[in-house]
């Protein structure tokens, strides 16, 4: 199938370009071109005075529309997942689980190799925010299930999950050393967070081989002028970090202040949550924000088109990097090069926008959702 997006702003990873149509052939992206210059065997879709930009993804997410599956595992969890991040121009999620039982951890991992038999394309795998934490940091997870990290029970998760498990946050500095070596071996994304690392431990272990740090500032020591912690160390090796951009889990100076420090290893996730009344991990909404029954906050409420609007508007980062923040950079660290752009012989996952960032529509693969 050959289509043409014509007339809309087009951000590509890479560049801007106004007024360009984005050819499309069997899912990927075949070239840009003058308008003008479309062949005329394409079909056209008019978007004028839209933005096309890569379809975003978040490297964690909890649940959607009432279905929690982060905590309340099954299968129409993920597809609630999948039909609405599919809805707001993600194309591209991993499905996280937050510190729990083994045998939750074992229904997420059984509920994910399941639903990928009929999954639409957009849910990429499964994102274990614990048990392996500091109880130090340990935020909305529970005390009882927080543990040290065990090469026997994360390899039965592995094997389990077979090729599933993508991504895992752990405390590193309560780690043996065998046991992150074991999860880079079986190329797990290995990601710092409810850490509290000293500025020596982080030194250590960032990139080296701790790839990336979960929802920069949140659950992470603060940096105190005598004792400097993880954050500094951050900020010096510049690995990945994620940060949740709705002003609640950090101020905005503070997004805005990160960004220059990082550049183009800080991006966006949404950490969001769903309400949730049964179960270790209640949320209940509050009009902005979702906390635990004892005020403890918990997730985001916010899309991933929001968190772009909120750098934007509200951290002074420039449009197209917002949208780098919410797609070229993730999928960088995920290891794919055909997702996070709009280049020629990219997948053709597609968000459009409007100029006051409201979702007009997705394409995955190169078909209209």
């Amino acid at each position: 199938m050959k289509t043409a997006l014509v007339n809309a702003i087009l951000f590509t990873g890479k560049e801007k370009l106004d007024n360009k149509a984005l050819l499309v052939v069997d899912g990927t992206v075949h070239s840009i071109v003058e308008n003008s210059e479309v062949p005329a065997d394409f079909i056209k879709t008019d978007l004028t005075g839209l933005n096309i930009a890569p379809g975003l993804i978040d490297l964690q997410i909890y649940g959607s529309g009432g279905k929690l599956f982060g905590a309340l595992p099954d299968v129409e969890g993920l597809k609630q997942m999948e039909t609405d991040l599919l809805a707001q121009g993600t194309t591209g999620f991993l499905a996280c689980s937050a510190t729990n039982s083994a045998e939750v951890f074992e229904k997420v991992i059984d509920s994910a190799r399941e639903y990928r038999k009929s999954a639409k394309g957009n849910f990429w795998g499964i994102h274990l925010e614990g048990p392996y934490l500091n109880p130090a940091k340990k935020g909305a997870h529970p005390d009882e299930f927080i543990r040290k990290g065990n090469i026997p029970e994360m390899r039965s998760w592995i094997e389990r999950g077979a090729g599933e498990v993508k991504m895992m946050t752990i405390a590193p500095e309560l780690q043996d050393p065998e046991f992150i070596d074991y999860l880079n071996s079986e190329k797990i994304i290995i990601s710092a967070g409810h850490s509290n690392a000293t500025y020596d431990e982080a030194m250590g272990f960032l990139n080296n081989p701790v790839q990336t740090c979960t929802h920069l500032f949140n659950a992470m020591p603060q940096i105190h002028h005598r004792d400097p912690g993880l954050i500094p160390a951050i900020f010096k090796l510049k690995p990945y970090a994620s940060i949740i951009a709705d002003g609640m889990h950090v101020a905005f100076p503070l997004i805005e202040i990160a960004k220059k420090q990082m550049g183009d290893k800080l991006f966006l996730i949404t950490d969001a949550v769903t309400e949730a009344r049964e179960g270790i991990y209640q949320h209940i909404f509050t009009g902005e924000k979702y906390v635990m029954p004892d005020g403890t906050l918990s997730g985001s409420s916010m899309t991933m088109l929001q968190s772009v609007a909120n750098c934007v508007q509200k951290a002074d980062i420039e449009l197209d990097e917002a949208l780098r923040m919410a797609s070229t950079y993730p999928a960088t660290l995920f290891g794919t090069t055909k997702k996070g752009y709009l280049t020629p012989g990219s997948d053709a996952d597609i968000i459009v926008f409007t100029s006051d960032f409201k979702h007009h529509s997705t394409y995955l693969a190169g078909t209209l959702n």
